[in-house]
């Protein structure tokens, strides 16, 4: 197991940036592979982006691609989502998500781990 904890969320305008901070206890985290996903009430979670063990390997979704960024740093345990020129649609609560795998996934099902997620507001 490995423990998750979202930070860096808040109000913002549209078109401005953000960015979300995920730290991970327990496990090794550079044997994971980790997703952000989000979800707005009413509606089931929705993938984001995810990024492989050695952050050689990325993928988004077609809603954010070109918008948004996932890195992570091994050596500080952490994963982090740069969010810029966000817009109204973004807002929802973001969760990191983590599991022991050498791919990159985008379902939710996936993942085994989970945060328990950061409110992002865009207001217009």
């Amino acid at each position: 197991q490995v423990q998750l904890v979202e930070s860096g969320g808040g109000l913002v305008q549209a078109g401005n940036s953000l960015r979300l901070s995920c730290a991970a206890s327990g496990r090794t985290f550079s044997s994971y592979a980790m997703g952000w996903f989000r979800q707005v009430p009413g509606k089931e979670r929705e993938f984001v982006a995810a990024i492989n063990w050695s952050g050689s390997l990325k993928d988004y979704a077609d809603s954010v691609k070109g918008r948004f960024t996932i890195s992570r740093d091994n050596a500080k345990n952490t994963v982090s989502l740069q969010m810029n020129t966000l817009q109204p649609e973004d807002t929802a609560v973001y969760y990191c998500a983590a599991r022991l795998s050498m791919i990159v996934h985008r379902t939710a099902y996936e993942y085994g781990n989970w945060g328990h997620g950061t409110q992002v507001t865009v207001s217009s």
